[in-house]
């Protein structure tokens, strides 16, 4: 009983910000989760926002940039849950989400017409928004495992 004491005043008490950045954090990924799996699922209700054009291009990805969104954004989902949770995992799975979601924009950006197909430079705004908030969440986890937040 005395060591669980000792070892809960050794950890760092967690602020106020770092609970909030891991709710902003998991509610902006939701939309993420929202947006791939109501794609996936060929839900009609959302696909009919789409043009023609754009409804034919986000249901004609090759299968392997399938699993590259799908990765990129279930593992900043997954990230997010283990950033609440005080998990030291939510650092690599930022990265991980990361780095899965710089394969995505650089072959969507490179090698598609997404550029034209995503509203031009709002498109082009919107994915480095996603890309710096991604850097932001892996910063917030890489401080908590050094502040001895996440364990």
């Amino acid at each position: 009983m005395a060591d669980d004491i000792e070892i809960a005043a050794e950890r760092p008490k967690t602020p106020v910000w770092f609970w909030i950045v891991g709710v902003v954090a998991l509610i902006w990924n939701s939309f993420g989760a929202v947006d791939y799996t109501l794609t996936q699922l060929g839900n009609e209700a959302y696909l009919a926002a789409f043009t023609e054009e754009q409804l034919a291009f986000y249901l004609g990805f090759p299968l392997w940039y399938e699993a590259v969104w799908a990765i990129a954004v279930w593992s900043a989902v997954v990230a997010s849950i283990a950033l609440l949770i005080r998990s030291r995992l939510s650092a690599p799975l930022f990265l991980v989400s990361l780095a899965f979601f710089i394969i995505s924009a650089a072959y969507l950006f490179g090698f598609t017409a997404a550029y034209d197909l995503m509203g031009g430079i709002g498109g082009v705004i919107f994915s480095l928004v996603i890309f710096l908030s991604l850097v932001a969440f892996w910063r917030v986890a890489a401080w908590g495992v050094t502040a001895g937040i996440l364990r």
